[in-house]
Parts: structure tokens; C-alpha cells; sequence
């Protein structure tokens, strides 16, 4: 059974410069890949600045989720210095057309 993972990959300082420099190879992979995602984005500061990311993906694990995101070209650039990966259950909102229970 499918599942979803939330991953949360906060940038190293000063990671901007490489995140728009490898931005083109990044939306490849996403394009490539995007069956396996329920959502994703950049996450940013109050000014508009990146300071992470924001993975939804469908996977059968979390070693499986992991291994997804370790063929981003994100991840090869190395300009994350935290992530986060956590099972995910979408209960309520617009997404889910409402409330899920």
C-alpha cells in the first residue's frame, strides 16, 4: 500500500546560489518523477528568500522516500543541511475535500 512522506529539507547558509544555478536539473527530475509526488515547493522566509524545501511523496517506506530524494539533483548539490522525513496522513482541508473522517 502506498503511503506519503512528508520531507522537510531546510538550505545550508548561502545554498541560494547553487539552488538557482542546478533550479533547471531540479524541475527535470521533478518532471521525470512527478507520479511520485502529492505536492512540492520551496519554502521561504518572510521576505521571499528560500530556506528549504517542502517534499509530499508517495512511497512504500521511508527508506524508500529517502532514496527518492537522493536522486534529486538538490541532494547531490548538497545544499541541504537538514532533513526531515516523516510519515504523513492527510486528514483535512481542501486537498482531502474537507475532512477525511
Amino acid at each position: 500500500m502506498t503511503k506519503f512522506y512528508a520531507i522537510i529539507a531546510k538550505d545550508k547558509p548561502g545554498a541560494t546560489v547553487t539552488r538557482i544555478a542546478k533550479l533547471k536539473e531540479h524541475l527535470a527530475h521533478i518532471e521525470a518523477t512527478i507520479d511520485q509526488f502529492a505536492i512540492a515547493g520551496a519554502l521561504r522566509d518572510e521576505h521571499g528568500n528560500f530556506t528549504g524545501s517542502l517534499l509530499v511523496v508517495k512511497a512504500e517506506s521511508e527508506a524508500e522516500a529517502r532514496a527518492m530524494l537522493a536522486k534529486d539533483p538538490y541532494f547531490h548539490a548538497d545544499i541541504w543541511s537538514d532533513i526531515e522525513i516523516r510519515a504523513f496522513s492527510a486528514s483535512a482541508g481542501d486537498w482531502v475535500g474537507g475532512k477525511t473522517w
